[in-house]
């Protein structure tokens, strides 16, 4: 146990050391969540002056949705690049003939992701009580850390799961990291309720745990209470979608070495 503590902390200290010697890539981790942020703000001043305060909790609900969003993003993102920066460095030959295990390797990314969208949570909520007076403790309370967790778990499974495309079919599979968020994006019901969506659209939006931790923060902060069966349904389709990641990635990986694809990743 303490041989794989030390390749762990070995990995995690390699994807920290990344930003000490690149500062544009430190910038990034900063920028474009404040400016996220900075749009959906004053969006939401702007409603909040034109209608009263008769849709402050609406304005509210906008800027925890852009927080939490930019959350599940970057957590997706930490994994998923952590992983593909080896390949395009050419140093997944270097990993994978290393004594790392996989699970030792992913646990390494999760680590590392979720240092970053904490550190970016606390950032883009010091903003928004700076500018907009609005505060995520003050708003959920406790139901924070559920809800936050909830939303890393499942970046962590769409992170491990666009990995291992990568993992399989190399660059031509790239562009599916930033694309999945994306793609489950309108479905998440992050902006606006569930209600709002198609009936033929429903269904799908049901099968995401983000969809009930987006509707559990409106719950929240507009009706001040808690839908606990949100909470179990996200925790419980979360630990599905890790399982069926970590499945997949295991398959993917398995199906590159043996196809003699793995050995040529970075190098196409």
């Amino acid at each position: 146990m303490s041989e794989s503590l030390t390749r762990i902390r070995a990995m995690l200290y390699r994807y920290l050391c990344l930003h000490k010697r690149s500062l544009p890539r430190t910038f990034e981790i900063v920028f474009w969540p404040v400016m996220e942020l900075l749009v959906w703000g004053f969006v939401s001043v702007y409603i909040q002056s034109v209608s009263g305060n008769t849709l402050l909790t609406l304005a509210a609900s906008l800027i925890n949705a852009m927080i939490f969003w930019d959350l599940l993003y970057r957590s997706q993102q930490s994994v998923s690049i952590s992983i593909i920066e080896d390949i395009w460095t050419q140093n997944i030959v270097n990993v994978l003939i290393s004594p790392l295990k996989i699970w030792e390797w992913l646990l390494a990314t999760f680590i590392y992701g979720m240092t970053k969208t904490l550190l970016i949570t606390l950032i883009l909520g010091s903003i928004a009580f700076g500018l907009y007076h609005f505060s995520l403790i003050d708003k959920l309370g406790f139901y924070l850390i559920p809800l936050m967790a909830n939303l890393l778990i499942f970046g962590w499974a769409l992170g491990v799961l666009t990995s291992s495309l990568v993992i399989r079919w190399g660059h031509a599979a790239e562009a599916l990291i930033w694309g999945v968020p994306y793609l489950i994006q309108p479905v998440s019901a992050i902006f606006y309720p569930l209600s709002i969506l198609p009936k033929w659209l429903k269904p799908i939006a049901m099968a995401l745990p983000s969809t009930y931790v987006f509707e559990g923060m409106r719950a929240i902060i507009q009706e001040n209470r808690m839908r606990y069966d949100y909470l179990w349904m996200a925790l419980g389709l979360n630990l599905i979608y890790f399982i069926v990641a970590g499945f997949v990635f295991n398959f993917m990986y398995l199906s590159a070495r043996n196809t003699g694809r793995l050995g040529r990743l970075g190098m196409d």
